[in-house]
């Protein structure tokens, strides 16, 4: 089932929302690559925490 802006999963609820919305691309891709949906949130999750530290909000390092 894939996810949108105002569709994720629950373990999603808590992240900012540029850090969610970039978990949810993540998982959607993972899903269409045969992943199954636990997995896929796993993954996400883990990716989109790692992109957030390498590209902060404000733009700097």
């Amino acid at each position: 089932m894939p996810w949108r802006k105002g569709d994720y999963p629950p373990s999603l609820k808590n992240f900012e929302p540029r850090v969610r919305n970039k978990a949810v691309e993540i998982a959607n891709a993972l899903l269409r690559d045969g992943y199954d949906e636990g997995r896929a949130i796993a993954i996400a999750t883990s990716q989109a925490k790692e992109w957030d530290e390498h590209h902060p909000a404000d733009g700097k390092d």
